[in-house]
């Protein structure tokens, strides 16, 4: 199986559809104030409207408030959810929508419990834990933490990049990989070459 390619922090159309021509299967839209990839109501809405069929748009927030969600799902068609917070389970299924359950990983966090706990999500993502930052680090972490049986699909985050992501694939054989600093020329700037490197990269693994 071939490992589906989210691109994430997208803030444009033209990149997004650019994304999307060059294999991506996803683009992940922020809705988080402190990234520098954060994106407002509109351009979000632009750049969904840009995408071909079959590319998901995936909405990320972190421990927004309800209302803020439902104002961003009232005009932006979000096909997924991501939670990148300390969301409740009950919260991330509040919305009537598919949703993802990011977990930052170090060697006390157990992700079976995790998943145990958020069972209906779609899948868990996995990132590196860099106190006080919910993610777009980065950073990397120790792939052995990685149970081998988890019961949900697994998405691999934290520190993928055009160089590494071949060997990450093969070694964890995660459902799918998400990318944003990695294929970047300067933060929450899209670099075009740098994305079709990691697509590449990832199909041949």
């Amino acid at each position: 199986m071939t490992a589906r390619i989210k691109i994430c922090g997208l803030r444009d159309a033209a990149t997004a559809r650019q994304a999307a021509r060059l294999g991506a299967d996803a683009i992940g839209l922020v809705f988080y104030g402190p990234s520098p990839r954060n994106v407002d109501i509109a351009t979000a809405a632009a750049v969904c409207a840009a995408l071909p069929p079959f590319v998901s748009s995936v909405g990320l927030f972190v421990n927004a408030e309800p209302a803020f969600v439902r104002e961003v799902l009232a005009s932006v068609p979000l096909d997924l959810l991501q939670f990148h917070g300390d969301e409740a389970p009950a919260y991330c299924r509040a919305f009537s929508r598919p949703y993802l359950k990011a977990v930052r990983v170090k060697p006390d966090v157990n992700l079976l419990e995790y998943a145990a706990r958020y069972a209906d999500a779609r899948g868990l993502l996995v990132d590196a834990f860099v106190d006080g930052v919910p993610g777009g680090t980065g950073e990397a972490f120790d792939w052995r933490l990685l149970p081998p049986d988890l019961p949900l699909p697994l998405v691999l985050s934290g520190g993928l990049d055009p160089d590494n992501v071949r060997n990450a694939v093969n070694r964890v054989s995660p459902w799918a990989v998400d990318v944003s600093s990695g294929v970047e020329s300067a933060k929450g700037v899209k670099d075009l070459e740098r994305i079709a490197a990691f697509i590449d990269a990832v199909r041949a693994a």
